[in-house]
């Protein structure tokens, strides 16, 4: 994903350590050093208490890569329109 959007820094949780870090904790530290939070997990509105968050989280409707980079101009838009705290699901087609 990172080629897709080059006006923006792309890091991955596994980049930074992270891997293995629960989802709450990983909204925790994401949201101190991250402008954005994009995942692929559709259960984090479940699971975690998003309301009250800084961060905005974009949640993708699937993990292939290949449908993300299909979508990327789609998605920039997204990026660029979400609002901090904002929670909004992405439909990749």
């Amino acid at each position: 994903m990172r080629g897709c959007f080059t006006s923006h820094q792309c890091v991955a949780v596994s980049d930074r350590g992270w891997k293995g870090i629960k989802n709450g904790e990983l909204l925790r530290l994401a949201e101190g050093q991250f402008d954005l939070f994009i995942t692929a997990d559709q259960s984090i509105r479940y699971q975690q208490n998003i309301s009250g968050r800084r961060i905005p989280i974009l949640e993708l409707s699937t993990n292939d890569l290949r449908r993300i980079l299909a979508a990327a101009s789609l998605l920039q838009s997204a990026i660029e329109t979400i609002k901090p705290g904002e929670f909004r699901q992405f439909e990749i087609p």
